[in-house]
């Protein structure tokens, strides 16, 4: 399965970016698509993940209400609309692909549930 973020960018704070990840994977039922990001000298963290067969939707607690995870089915498309970005919001971005989420009671926030990667998108927020 090949990843291909786009989108990020420089972006004042309080402004919006909308990121996408292209998915070659066409059959995705059994997946769930998530956003991680790493900000230089941070663990890596989950911003939001989907699961594609039903849309069900996870947000980590620091984009609640800022951030929102969807997709296009018919393209295989992933997108997070990003919005009130905050300087702590800068990082590189990755889409990663969950092969397994139908078989997990509840969409994974951990990266290593993810077996696909992207190569990163960079988003910076200045103040």
């Amino acid at each position: 399965v090949q990843l291909v973020e786009s989108g990020g960018g420089l972006v004042q704070e309080g402004g919006s970016l909308r990121l996408s990840c292209e998915i070659s994977e066409r059959a995705l039922s059994n997946y769930a698509m998530g956003w991680f990001r790493q900000a230089p000298g941070k663990e890596s963290e989950v911003v939001a993940a989907m699961r594609w067969n039903d849309g069900s939707t996870y947000y980590g607690d620091s984009v609640k209400g800022r951030f929102t995870i969807s997709n296009d089915n018919a393209n295989n498309i992933l997108y997070l609309q990003m919005t009130r970005l905050e300087p702590d919001d800068t990082a590189v971005y990755y889409c990663a692909a969950d092969p397994n989420a139908r078989l997990r009671s509840q969409i994974s926030e951990y990266a290593r549930s993810y077996d696909w990667w992207g190569q990163g998108t960079q988003v910076t927020v200045s103040s």
